[in-house]
């Protein structure tokens, strides 16, 4: 996944820009700006809830092309106490949507710098969103056989072709039957910890936004995706997303040595809907003719909706200390 996803020279996220009906899917951010302005709105306030600390690091890791910057950045220019606290830092490896950030942040504020990974984020108080940005971390699979669980490889056949290949060792992971696949991202999990980690050193909130699943779970969830429809995994390499469902439990225990408290997951839908989906929605078609209101419903549905990303999407929030974001408090 590394390779095909990083590679410096023929990485799938190096070499080209994936968003949008013309690439190969769509993120929320990209459905409708409902999406980003909510997720503006919680920062805003998560960052009143932390003690509204000046400066605070605004970081969003994998920012795609830059539209939820642009949307959250829009609703802070609301709040001119959060608008002139936040220095913006966007996590992108891909030199090719930077360029796309640049153009699409150019006149949302002079305040911005790019960064290789989190590490070379500034110390001090963060408020950090990261959406669609674990399930393409690398992960590792096992295959549950009689003699115990084997690692899950990449090999070639007689003929040249990638295939999948038992490696010689073990893990030891719960009983399960023969044929099980269980999957682990060491990379998100050393990620999750830095995040944390800066959080309860410095103070701050993250929000992390993605498709995944909630308690213990066999199962492949390795995809692949190319013209917004599924391909083999070992099809297209570096020309094809590749992506795996997160293990939200598994970034929870990963924040355990830190002094942060972990909120969630609750579904997407369910996230949005409490921030005000709806009412904002509602103010978005006031007045507009037919097809904008449609526009504005079928927006609803798709990030809200149990059969769209509602459910399978989930939201977790971390936070220092005991500080209870929206909508996880009843204030």
């Amino acid at each position: 996944m590394t390779w095909c996803l990083a590679d410096p020279a023929d990485g799938y996220y190096i070499k080209q820009d994936p968003f949008g009906r013309g690439g190969d899917f769509i993120t929320a951010p990209e459905v409708s700006q409902l999406f980003g302005e909510l997720i503006g709105g919680w920062l805003a306030d998560a960052w009143r809830r932390i003690g509204a600390p000046s400066p605070v690091n605004l970081v969003e890791a994998g920012p795609g092309r830059g539209t939820l910057m642009a949307d959250i950045l829009r609703v802070a220019s609301h709040q001119p106490g959060f608008r002139d606290a936040v220095q913006v830092h966007l996590v992108e490896i891909s030199p090719v949507l930077r360029t796309v950030q640049q153009e699409t942040l150019e006149n949302c504020t002079a305040n911005k710098n790019w960064h290789d990974s989190l590490d070379s984020v500034p110390d001090g108080p963060v408020l950090l969103v990261a959406n669609e940005f674990f399930d393409a971390l690398p992960i590792r699979q096992y295959v549950a056989g009689a003699s115990g669980w084997r690692e899950r490889r990449i090999g070639l056949t007689d003929t040249g072709e990638l295939t999948f290949s038992l490696g010689p060792g073990t893990l030891d992971l719960p009983k399960a039957p023969e044929g099980s696949i269980a999957e682990i991202s060491p990379a998100s999990l050393a990620v999750m910890e830095r995040i944390a980690d800066r959080i309860g050193r410095y103070g701050g909130a993250a929000l992390v936004i993605d498709y995944g699943y909630s308690g213990p779970a066999t199962g492949e969830t390795l995809q692949a995706v190319r013209k917004h429809d599924y391909v083999g995994v070992l099809a297209d390499p570096g020309d094809a997303d590749l992506t795996a469902h997160v293990d939200f439990a598994a970034l929870e225990r990963a924040c355990g040595d830190c002094d942060v408290t972990c909120h969630g997951p609750i579904g997407q839908g369910e996230f949005l809907l409490a921030l005000g989906l709806l009412e904002r929605a509602g103010q978005l078609g006031h007045g507009k003719d037919e097809t904008v209101q449609k526009s504005v419903q079928a927006a609803v549905e798709r990030l809200a909706g149990p059969d769209q990303m509602g459910e399978l999407f989930k939201v977790m929030a971390v936070t220092s200390g005991q500080v209870i974001p929206l909508p996880f408090t009843t204030d």
